[in-house]
């Protein structure tokens, strides 16, 4: 498994860049999971963008770290997504802990932040992260909410 994640300023994404990415939330996100929703959510201009590229150069894997008070008042993480046709070789784990690295690395000593997707708590919680509050719906999806601690 080879999977190089670059982290890039909005302002500093290529234009190819963010059209994979892009493409690739959607592949996921609108068409695979059957949900119409806006995207492009207004927060990742705000947003360091993790774009995760294999061996090919491919790119495979998205996530964003979004800063304290952009979205949330802590660092939180969304819009991980990683092309169906890799899923097994274990890029959606790498992607999160990079994820995971870059928010510590940037804002150290805070906790951080994550709506997950209900069916992937067990997944988040792996990382250490442990649900709070309670389940809620975004856009007909069950999701929780999900914070990571510094020890």
């Amino acid at each position: 498994m080879t999977l190089i994640v670059q982290w890039r300023a909005f302002a500093d994404l290529t234009p190819s860049d963010l059209y994979d990415a892009l493409r690739l939330r959607q592949a996921v996100f609108v068409v695979e999971q059957a949900c119409a929703f806006l995207d492009a959510d207004g927060f990742d201009r705000d947003a360091i963008h993790g774009v995760g590229r294999d061996a090919s150069g491919e790119l495979v894997a998205v996530v964003r770290v979004l800063p304290p008070g952009c979205r949330h008042p802590i660092p939180s993480i969304s819009r991980l997504a990683v092309a169906k046709h890799t899923r097994s070789l274990g890029y959606g784990r790498a992607t999160m802990a990079a994820a995971l690295l870059e928010a510590q690395r940037r804002y150290p000593q805070s906790p951080v932040h994550l709506d997950a997707q209900a069916h992937l708590a067990r997944f988040y919680a792996s990382f250490g992260f442990v649900p709070v509050g309670e389940p809620f719906d975004d856009d007909g999806i069950p999701h929780i909410a999900m914070r990571w601690a510094p020890r």
